[in-house]
């Protein structure tokens, strides 16, 4: 029998008993963010870890999963847990995932940090989401991720020659499923980059998936200067016309599994099975784009509407309890996003997969603690409201 995701809080205390060093990296997600403040610049920091408007959204994405319990069920047996879970028939260690970061790429000190993410993904079967923002192409991102599965986020770009070419190339470099971004066709109102004037990708960063793209660089005159590349881009970035109706283009582009991300409503999921799509994305950008209700209260009714397809979720989490509550709820499958560019900036690869590590410890130890061998039993059980 294989050992638990848990056993890695032991190998911790077992370590403690020779001459090994204390931990270099943090437990709390708390410490996590301190660190992450002291090695970033102000205004990136204010960009990773801000929100739309009074962020009410934001900090109301982290505060539902206190509204959530999970019932103890006793002498269940539960000593040998079972996280594993297959989506679209790729077998799939645990249930965690990392959410799309679009600047994961300048969170790490050498400026490239999706590599880093990727690295800690080959190193835990955590799959890595990459981002139509890289800071590295999407096909050098992909080789780091070794045998553990990554999917591709799209951000459709107003180019339909463009969206071809970008998911044409994250389908011969290996990714295993597109992830198709709907809430971001603009950029949400945010104070905190405002008051820094802060975009990234129109200082050209995030932008290699662009700038390596043979369509995008027939858009960009031979010679151009850095500014006529990004305002070449700041003209494509996202199809703000983009229906349903269009469902039927994308997905005649690939026969990678497709999932819509942003899916909140229920009716809205209906439709995406019914469009063909292969999955549903419940999530609101972490309230990093638009004020709406937290994210958790609407992932029981996508559930429901999505019938057999798999179901993903992010915003709002931050501890391995909370991955758990959302997989109580229903959830196929649940994204961390803030709390790993947090390890990114804190020491790159090894903080992101101590990070992961811990998080798959957590979630594992609220399982068997709570009486629960595996997802069936604890989705099962579902949650009980507190308060």
């Amino acid at each position: 029998m294989a050992g638990n995701f848990g056993d890695h809080q032991l190998g911790i205390y077992l370590s403690s008993l020779g001459d090994a060093p204390p931990p270099e990296f943090p437990f709390h997600i708390d410490e996590w963010a301190r660190r992450a403040e002291r090695a970033l610049p102000a205004d990136v920091w204010d960009y990773v870890v801000g929100g739309a408007g009074d962020e009410a959204t934001q900090d109301g994405n982290v505060a539902a999963f206190a509204r959530h319990g999970l019932m103890p069920r006793m002498l269940s047996g539960a000593q040998d847990r079972d996280l594993s879970i297959s989506l679209w028939g790729i077998d799939l260690p645990s249930p965690l995932l990392m959410a799309p970061v679009g600047v994961i790429g300048i969170c790490t000190e050498d400026g490239h940090g999706d590599l880093a993410a990727a690295r800690a993904s080959a190193a835990t079967g955590v799959p890595f989401i990459g981002s139509t923002l890289m800071q590295d192409p999407l096909e050098d991102v992909a080789r780091e991720c070794g045998d553990t599965p990554a999917f591709f986020q799209l951000y459709t770009p107003r180019n339909r020659e463009l969206a071809e070419s970008l998911v044409r190339r994250a389908e011969q470099a290996g990714y295993r499923a597109l992830v198709v971004t709907l809430d971001t066709w603009t950029l949400g109102y945010r104070p905190r980059d405002l008051r820094h004037g802060t975009f990234p990708q129109l200082s050209g960063l995030c932008l290699a998936n662009y700038t390596s793209d043979p369509v995008f660089q027939s858009m960009v005159p031979a010679g151009s200067d850095p500014l006529t590349t990004v305002a070449t881009w700041a003209g494509l970035f996202g199809d703000p016309t983009l229906t349903w109706d269009d469902l039927a283009w994308l997905r005649g582009l690939t026969d990678l599994p497709i999932v819509l991300k942003g899916i909140c409503a229920p009716d809205d999921a209906r439709r995406a099975a019914d469009a063909g799509m292969d999955g549903i994305y419940c999530s609101n950008h972490g309230g990093r784009q638009a004020a709406s209700a937290p994210a958790l209260q609407f992932l029981p009714g996508v559930v429901e509407a999505a019938g057999d397809l798999p179901v993903l979720f992010d915003s709002g989490v931050r501890t391995g309890v909370d991955a758990v509550k959302a997989l109580a709820l229903g959830a196929t499958a649940v994204g961390i996003g803030r709390p790993y560019a947090y390890a990114a900036a804190t020491g790159g690869t090894p903080a992101i997969e101590h990070l992961l590590r811990c998080l798959l410890a957590e979630m594992d130890l609220t399982m068997g603690l709570n009486g629960y061998a595996d997802l069936a039993a604890l989705r099962a059980a579902g949650t009980i409201p507190i308060g």
